[in-house]
């Protein structure tokens, strides 16, 4: 494995900046630059990328949508939220058409927020691509079809001109895919969500998002450091903040930046990216949490080798 990139990181549902927010960004900068004199594109660039990432930049707001870059010619992505749409733009712009490809798409769970980008993939509607949606749902390739039927969407799924096969995996089975072993391993949500561990040579990626960690839960808490052993990354959904996981909000499906980053030490995992934001959290916020939870880290970390965090965006590219 080389690289991974985030098309879409956001939990529930897409959200995206609204004018106020973009005015906000416009304020911070110019107040940031005040007195400050830009004699060159190149210094201005500088004083730009000085800024806190929340004014320079965003964590935007497509739904859940990974892709896991391999050596090899075929694609694995996990999930196909709203970020599909973005994905499948780039893949057809840099690879042309007329230029087949093979699309492995890893499905966590049913839920709309993790489907909802499947009709706009524009690669399914391009002859002599083939796509291979993996879960362990039963009823995957009824939830697919669902999507592209009256009166959800206006294209049939009929009208696809991709191949499109259906794989359905078993928990806790390993499987070799496009070059990976790949592992599932069923999480605690409604309705059921499975992680995947994904192995090459010698690099090691762990896509867990949708996932409720019960603190009083011990067999279950070995079963997810063993699951997370040794990770080059775990992508892991951090939606909550750990007071809400365990009050208010338990029993939703989701967790923390707290128990991601318990889990990393406890499985000696080398990076940790925090993903499936809660869409009610602003960039401000994000990068509050991120801040924090790189402060957790430190102060928690004891024997443990340090644990590189990110807070995921749509965008970010991690190298392996």
């Amino acid at each position: 494995m080389k690289k991974v990139v985030f098309w879409g990181t956001r939990g529930s549902l897409p959200v995206s900046l609204n004018s106020r927010d973009v005015r906000e960004k416009i304020v911070a900068a110019l107040s940031a630059a005040n007195g400050k004199s830009f004699r060159t594109p190149e210094a201005l660039n500088d004083f730009v990328n000085k800024l806190p990432f929340s004014i320079a930049g965003t964590f935007g707001g497509q739904s859940s949508c990974v892709e896991i870059v391999h050596k090899g010619p075929e694609h694995v992505i996990c999930d196909m939220g709203s970020g599909a749409r973005v994905m499948g733009q780039d893949k057809i712009a840099r690879f042309g058409v007329p230029n087949p490809q093979t699309y492995h798409i890893f499905i966590s769970h049913l839920h709309w927020d993790h489907l909802m980008g499947f009709p706009y993939f524009q690669p399914m509607y391009i002859p002599g691509n083939r796509i291979v949606i993996h879960g362990c749902h039963r009823e995957l390739e009824d939830a697919i079809h669902q999507q592209m039927s009256n009166p959800n969407f206006p294209v049939d799924y009929s009208q696809a001109g991709a191949r499109i096969e259906f794989d359905i995996m078993e928990p806790g089975r390993t499987v070799f895919v496009a070059g990976l072993n790949v592992t599932p391993k069923r999480q605690l949500h409604s309705g059921d969500s499975f992680g995947y561990r994904f192995e090459s040579v010698d690099r090691t990626v762990v896509y867990s998002t949708d996932s409720e960690h019960r603190l009083d839960d011990l067999e279950s808490h070995r079963g997810f450091v063993d699951f997370f052993a040794k990770a080059d990354l775990v992508i892991f959904d951090a939606m909550y903040s750990l007071a809400e996981a365990v009050s208010v909000k338990a029993d939703w499906g989701h967790s923390s930046n707290v128990v991601g980053v318990e889990l990393c030490h406890a499985a000696s995992a080398r990076r940790l990216a925090l993903f499936h934001h809660e869409p009610v959290h602003d960039d401000k916020q994000l990068g509050r949490l991120l801040t924090e939870t790189r402060r957790l880290e430190q102060i928690t970390r004891g024997d443990n080798p340090p644990l590189e965090i990110y807070s995921a965006y749509d965008g970010l590219i991690i190298e392996l």
